[in-house]
Protein backbone atom coordinates (compact mmCIF):
# COMPACT_ATOMS: atom_id res chain seq x y z
CA UNK A 1 0.00 0.00 0.00
CA UNK A 2 1.33 3.64 -0.70
CA UNK A 3 1.31 6.11 1.43
CA UNK A 4 0.94 10.50 -0.14
CA UNK A 5 1.84 13.29 1.62
CA UNK A 6 0.92 16.57 0.40
CA UNK A 7 2.79 19.67 1.23
CA UNK A 8 0.91 20.09 4.98
CA UNK A 9 2.58 16.43 5.69
CA UNK A 10 -0.78 14.87 6.14
CA UNK A 11 -0.81 11.45 4.90
CA UNK A 12 -3.47 10.79 2.40
CA UNK A 13 -4.83 6.72 2.76
CA UNK A 14 -5.28 4.50 5.51
CA UNK A 15 -5.67 6.94 9.04
CA UNK A 16 -3.22 6.08 12.06
CA UNK A 17 -3.48 7.46 14.75
CA UNK A 18 -0.87 8.59 17.54
CA UNK A 19 2.53 7.03 17.96
CA UNK A 20 2.35 5.84 14.67
CA UNK A 21 0.67 8.84 12.51
CA UNK A 22 4.19 10.92 13.81
CA UNK A 23 6.57 7.71 13.04
CA UNK A 24 4.67 8.21 8.99
CA UNK A 25 5.03 11.94 8.99
CA UNK A 26 8.53 11.67 10.35
CA UNK A 27 9.20 8.56 7.45
CA UNK A 28 8.28 10.89 4.71
CA UNK A 29 9.79 13.80 6.08
CA UNK A 30 13.04 11.98 5.51
CA UNK A 31 11.97 10.81 2.15
CA UNK A 32 11.01 13.89 0.78
CA UNK A 33 14.39 15.53 1.82
CA UNK A 34 16.24 12.54 0.37
CA UNK A 35 14.28 13.25 -2.94
CA UNK A 36 14.58 17.08 -2.85
CA UNK A 37 18.71 16.55 -2.23
CA UNK A 38 18.91 14.21 -4.98
CA UNK A 39 17.83 13.92 -8.29
CA UNK A 40 14.05 12.39 -8.57
CA UNK A 41 14.88 10.56 -11.83
CA UNK A 42 17.94 8.88 -10.73
CA UNK A 43 16.41 7.92 -7.40
CA UNK A 44 13.20 6.68 -9.19
CA UNK A 45 15.49 4.80 -11.77
CA UNK A 46 17.47 3.33 -8.90
CA UNK A 47 14.92 2.53 -7.04
CA UNK A 48 13.13 0.20 -9.91
CA UNK A 49 16.42 -1.49 -10.90
CA UNK A 50 16.28 -2.49 -7.44
CA UNK A 51 12.92 -3.77 -7.30
CA UNK A 52 13.20 -5.33 -10.70
CA UNK A 53 16.70 -7.35 -9.33
CA UNK A 54 14.73 -7.96 -5.78
CA UNK A 55 11.71 -9.89 -7.84
CA UNK A 56 14.13 -11.42 -10.12
CA UNK A 57 15.99 -13.04 -7.09
CA UNK A 58 12.69 -13.81 -5.67
CA UNK A 59 11.49 -15.82 -8.48
CA UNK A 60 14.63 -17.42 -8.72
CA UNK A 61 14.61 -18.76 -5.72
CA UNK A 62 11.11 -19.91 -5.58
CA UNK A 63 12.47 -21.81 -8.66
CA UNK A 64 14.73 -23.46 -7.00
CA UNK A 65 12.68 -23.95 -3.87
CA UNK A 66 10.17 -25.80 -5.93
CA UNK A 67 12.54 -27.57 -7.65
CA UNK A 68 14.09 -28.92 -4.78
CA UNK A 69 10.64 -29.94 -2.91
CA UNK A 70 10.10 -32.20 -5.71
CA UNK A 71 13.59 -34.21 -5.72
CA UNK A 72 12.86 -34.43 -1.75
CA UNK A 73 8.88 -35.57 -2.30
CA UNK A 74 10.50 -38.16 -4.69
CA UNK A 75 13.12 -39.33 -2.22
CA UNK A 76 10.76 -39.62 0.24
CA UNK A 77 8.47 -41.61 -1.84
CA UNK A 78 11.00 -44.39 -2.58
CA UNK A 79 12.53 -44.50 0.68
CA UNK A 80 8.27 -45.47 1.84
CA UNK A 81 8.60 -47.98 -0.79
CA UNK A 82 11.71 -49.30 0.25
CA UNK A 83 10.48 -49.06 3.90
CA UNK A 84 7.83 -51.34 2.88
CA UNK A 85 9.57 -53.64 0.88
CA UNK A 86 12.45 -54.31 4.34
CA UNK A 87 9.26 -54.72 6.12
CA UNK A 88 7.59 -57.69 4.37
CA UNK A 89 10.86 -58.78 4.17
CA UNK A 90 11.68 -59.05 7.56
CA UNK A 91 8.19 -60.53 7.82
CA UNK A 92 9.33 -63.15 5.99
CA UNK A 93 12.59 -63.77 7.57
CA UNK A 94 10.95 -63.68 11.05
CA UNK A 95 7.96 -66.56 9.40
CA UNK A 96 11.12 -68.61 8.40
CA UNK A 97 14.00 -68.28 11.63
CA UNK A 98 13.41 -71.17 13.67
CA UNK A 99 13.27 -70.19 17.53
CA UNK A 100 16.72 -70.91 18.17
CA UNK A 101 17.55 -68.54 15.81
CA UNK A 102 15.31 -65.72 16.32
CA UNK A 103 16.85 -65.98 20.02
CA UNK A 104 20.47 -65.39 19.11
CA UNK A 105 19.28 -63.03 16.87
CA UNK A 106 17.68 -61.18 20.35
CA UNK A 107 20.77 -61.86 22.49
CA UNK A 108 22.89 -60.15 19.28
CA UNK A 109 20.53 -56.98 19.75
CA UNK A 110 20.68 -56.70 23.34
CA UNK A 111 24.46 -57.19 23.89
CA UNK A 112 25.08 -54.97 20.28
CA UNK A 113 27.34 -57.86 19.21
CA UNK A 114 27.86 -58.04 15.64
CA UNK A 115 25.80 -61.03 13.58
CA UNK A 116 27.89 -64.45 13.27
CA UNK A 117 29.14 -65.31 10.05
CA UNK A 118 26.92 -68.33 8.40
CA UNK A 119 28.07 -71.37 9.03
CA UNK A 120 28.46 -72.47 5.67
CA UNK A 121 30.42 -70.62 3.73
CA UNK A 122 30.43 -71.55 0.17
CA UNK A 123 31.09 -68.52 -1.89
CA UNK A 124 31.16 -64.80 -0.55
CA UNK A 125 28.43 -62.45 -1.02
CA UNK A 126 24.61 -62.51 -0.45
CA UNK A 127 22.80 -65.96 0.20
CA UNK A 128 21.15 -66.91 -3.12
CA UNK A 129 16.71 -67.00 -2.99
CA UNK A 130 16.97 -70.86 -2.30
CA UNK A 131 18.97 -71.09 0.85
CA UNK A 132 16.45 -67.85 2.02
CA UNK A 133 13.21 -69.55 0.92
CA UNK A 134 13.83 -72.83 2.70
CA UNK A 135 12.85 -73.58 6.06
CA UNK A 136 15.86 -75.51 8.30
CA UNK A 137 16.12 -79.00 7.62
CA UNK A 138 15.77 -79.91 11.83
CA UNK A 139 12.70 -77.86 12.35
CA UNK A 140 9.89 -79.54 9.85
CA UNK A 141 7.02 -78.84 11.80
CA UNK A 142 6.72 -75.38 10.09
CA UNK A 143 6.82 -71.65 10.73
CA UNK A 144 6.28 -70.92 14.15
CA UNK A 145 6.07 -67.42 16.03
Amino acid sequence: MILLTDGSMRVRGPRVQGHDEMAMKLLFWELEQHLKSSSGASVVAIDNKIEQAMDLVKSHLMYAVREEVEVLKEQIKELIERNSQLEQENTLLKTLASPEQMAQFQAQVQTGSPPAPPAVAATPGPPSNATLTQPPTSHSSGPSA
